[in-house]
């Protein structure tokens, strides 16, 4: 399926409006979709993921960021091998996140998962929140904190960050497995601590006390790390067996908001693009054309994954925000935030790539990735979308995947409507699970439906298509072509085949007119030139052959090497 996906893209002007992308579904409800768009800079490659609205009334879709090794300074990933960390708790769809620190990789703003906040926002950059009814916020907040043990309210200066002198901060488990070592600082060690939800008190006993840093931070507790002169007020108002609380304080509130990352610069408020976000960004920084990612909303609630790539001419010279604004406004964004930007911007699908990035070395590590993350039942498409029963072309591997416990109806439904179930309300634990069928019984589209209800009660149904026709068989290319290019085949049935060139990357260079040929061996030549009578370049090129019969219509492809002949 990623080869069709990736080779399937329309050309269309920047400067028209299109119709919100329908794209190739990699999900039931999420959509990829490749465009190229000529601007007056060059051409430019654009990524589109649509989704449902997060948390929508089936429960089965979430829009949230994931870090990479799961904490604030785990290192760093790249977003195929994130999407692949997560695999076993929902399949998942997305881009690269937040800018991060170049010493110790933390996020450069605000990091929020199932409602705990991890990492506090940089309030100079948009912010981006998804609630818990799924509307995505992005706003500009700013983080407060207190702390108190036996004595007055303190200011709480941060959470899981590098502490300057002078400064309090809590680190939760998301930080990483220690408190960072600090000369001279105190650490009370707080067990049990609830979970860091932003503007609730948050009360817990100090159970030990340290100096220096470096202690462990226990499961579902938390160390406060004072330095400087509050080491010394740290140490004489929360003695072991003192209880301490703390506040993690966001202005605005964000009430509701369960995931957030950091981001910016603002690109689309109200639908309308913004020039000018006025964000703690460089001129460089937004005004340079290079690759660019970025995440909106649609009128409807849902949402959209944008990316574009950059940075090679020839292919796409990437945008400038606020032509990313355009681009998001046009497909229907009332409200977008840009992501990192440059060599990181990512797209990927359950672990695989599906853009080019930039970078010489392919794929780049990151810091966190945001994700559409689905958690009903999936099945790939099938390996094989053509089987003609021929040898190595008469048995379909499939296989489904879920997430959660689950009880399945697993079946085929042929072009006659028959259906082969292969099995029905059965029980399964998460897992995937995998089949193989041969019976077919009749020719044309095949359906592999699968419907799972999990744990929770939530249903979910996912359908894939693949054929079985026989109509054209034994295909022989020739090895290699010189001047000209004949195609060997065998017809079962009267059928019309198209015959086109391609490039290895799904490029057409020669469409022949169609032709109706009867049962028996025939063959289709290509005259090795191209639409305007020119010779072809010598190369690696794709026939492609539309077979049109009775019982439908099927692709087959054959490849083969060229070589231009002189005279």
């Amino acid at each position: 399926m990623l080869r069709r996906v990736a080779t399937m893209f329309l050309l269309t002007a920047i400067f028209v409006a299109p119709a919100h992308a329908q794209g190739t579904e990699l999900l039931p409800g999420v959509t990829y979709e490749k465009t190229i768009e000529f601007t007056p800079h060059g051409a430019v490659a654009l990524h589109v993921i649509t989704a449902p609205r997060p948390g929508d009334q089936s429960g089965l879709y979430q829009l949230a960021p994931v870090l990479a090794g799961g904490t604030v300074v785990g290192g760093r990933e790249r977003v195929t091998q994130i999407e692949r960390d997560v695999s076993s708790q929902a399949t998942v769809a997305g881009i690269n996140g937040d800018l991060f620190g170049a010493a110790d990789g933390h996020p450069a703003g605000v990091f929020m998962s199932g409602g705990t906040l991890e990492h506090p926002p940089l309030a100079s950059r948009s912010s981006i929140g998804i609630d818990a009814a799924g509307a995505v916020h992005i706003d500009r907040v700013r983080f407060f904190g207190t702390w108190k043990g036996s004595g007055q309210r303190r200011a709480l200066n941060g959470l899981n960050v590098q502490p300057n002198p002078g400064q309090a901060i809590l680190f939760t488990p998301a930080y990483g497995p220690r408190a960072p070592v600090v000369a001279g600082s105190a650490e009370a060690i707080l067990q049990p601590f609830p979970a860091a939800a932003p503007n609730v008190d948050l009360t817990a006993t100090v159970t030990a006390v340290g100096a220096n840093g470096g202690e462990p931070i226990p499961p579902g507790g938390a160390v406060l790390q004072a330095t400087g002169s509050l080491a010394a007020k740290l140490q004489a108002e929360a003695p072991v067996g003192t209880p301490l609380t703390a506040r993690l304080i966001l202005q605005p509130a964000w009430t509701g908001v369960t995931a957030a990352l950091g981001g910016g610069p603002l690109l689309v408020r109200n639908g309308v693009p913004v020039f000018r976000s006025l964000e703690d960004f460089t001129n460089d920084q937004v005004t340079a054309r290079e690759p660019r990612a970025g995440v909106g909303q649609l009128a409807d609630g849902r949402v959209i994954l944008v990316a574009v790539d950059g940075g090679q001419p020839g292919y796409s010279v990437g945008l400038t925000a606020y032509e990313l604004g355009q681009a998001m406004a046009r497909l229907g964004a009332v409200t977008a935030a840009g992501v990192e930007a440059g060599d990181d911007v990512t797209v990927a699908f359950d672990g695989q790539l599906l853009n080019h990035p930039s970078s010489r070395a392919g794929e780049r590590a990151v810091r966190e990735a945001l994700l559409v993350q689905y958690f009903g039942v999936y099945a790939a498409e099938p390996p094989l979308a053509l089987l003609t029963g021929e040898p190595g072309s008469t048995e379909e591997p499939l296989s489904y995947k879920l997430v959660r416990p689950s009880l399945v109806t697993a079946q085929l439904i042929g072009p006659n409507g028959v259906a082969h179930v292969l099995e029905a309300n059965a029980q399964h634990d998460a897992g995937s699970y995998p089949f193989a069928f041969s019976a077919f019984d009749a020719e044309g589209t095949w359906h592999w439906n699968v419907t799972a209800v999990d744990d929770l009660k939530r249903t979910s149904t996912i359908d894939r298509t693949f054929r079985y026709d026989t109509t054209l068989r034994a295909l022989v290319a020739p090895k290699p072509a010189r001047g000209t290019a004949t195609f060997r085949f065998t017809l079962a049935r009267p059928a019309t085949i198209t015959l086109r060139i391609e490039t290895r990357g799904g490029v057409v260079i020669r469409a022949l007119p169609s032709v109706s040929l009867q049962p028996g061996a025939q063959s289709l030549t290509w005259d090795g030139r191209l639409p305007r009578g020119s010779k072809a370049f010598g190369g690696a090129y794709v026939a492609h052959l539309v077979v049109a019969s009775e019982v439908g219509t099927s692709d087959i492809t054959a490849s083969f090497a060229f070589t231009r002949v002189a005279r």
